[in-house]
């Protein structure tokens, strides 16, 4: 009698098992970044694209404050731009972003804009306008170098008395409400302004007045495990980034390679 035997059947199993089909999977790079920084993030995020096909970015944009509010709360972002030092450090202390990846990526200038009108020419000749909009000044750091330099002026409390300052969700909302004809002027970033002809830049505001107006990036705990993050961040201080930077009004620090 014969006697049958199945062990090829069950050793293609095993081998299949053993050895399962190799399928790549596009990794995800989250960005959370400055609102000020929409267009020029959205421009150099397609030039990295370019060069790494396979990576998938999402871009998060909003204010500084907003963001590192939301990453502390465990929202997924790989690297974070903030339009000021504050929140950086901020998220530095709490654990949330590495050192080592935390550098100076770019500088802004704070400048007064609105629809044409005469008169207007330094910070205490805003005293004459009826509403002034301004990011809110506890999460918007274009309104926190607006408020402060305000108070340097000495005339944020006679405004605020007033109820002349308008309170925006970020820089962007700010320039929208001068656009719309809505608020007399705005606070906003050079860069911001210099998006629309719409509106005129009354004066540039003196840095004398502010904190300088800087834009740090760090990578977040899990962007600094994944290597197409570390990518983006070497390419964010690439010559190329500082091209694009300084097309959308942004003046760049000395490259930084890591």
């Amino acid at each position: 009698m014969k006697k049958h035997f199945f062990f090829a059947p069950v050793a293609l199993l095993l081998i299949m098992f053993s050895f399962p089909p190799q399928c790549t999977q596009a990794e995800t790079l989250r960005i959370s970044a400055a609102a000020s920084m929409r267009d020029a993030i959205k421009e150099l995020s397609e030039v990295f694209k370019k060069d790494n096909p396979d990576v998938s970015i999402l871009h998060n944009f909003a204010s500084s404050g907003s963001l590192a509010k939301q990453i502390l709360r465990g929202a997924p972002a790989d690297l974070y731009i903030s339009a000021n030092q504050k929140w950086v450090q901020y998220l530095l202390q709490k654990g949330m972003v590495t050192p080592e990846f935390t550098s100076l990526l770019a500088r802004n200038r704070l400048v007064f804009a609105g629809k044409k009108r005469s008169g207007v020419r330094s910070i205490k000749d805003i005293t004459s306008l009826s509403l002034i909009a301004l990011g809110n000044p506890k999460s918007v750091p274009a309104g926190q170098y607006a408020a402060q330099a305000m108070q340097t002026a000495g005339i944020y409390n006679l405004l605020k008395r007033s109820h002349k300052l308008v309170i925006s969700k970020d820089v962007r909302q700010a320039l929208l409400y001068a656009e719309r004809g809505e608020a007399d002027g705005a606070f906003v970033y050079l860069t911001d302004a210099l998006l629309t002809d719409r509106i005129q830049i009354f004066f540039t505001v003196a840095e004398s007045l502010h904190d300088p107006v800087m834009y740090p990036v760090a990578l977040t705990q899990t962007g600094t495990e994944k290597k197409d993050s570390r990518a983006y961040y070497r390419f964010l201080h690439s010559p190329a980034a500082a091209s694009i930077l300084g097309n959308h009004g942004f003046q760049t620090p000395t490259g930084v390679t890591r």
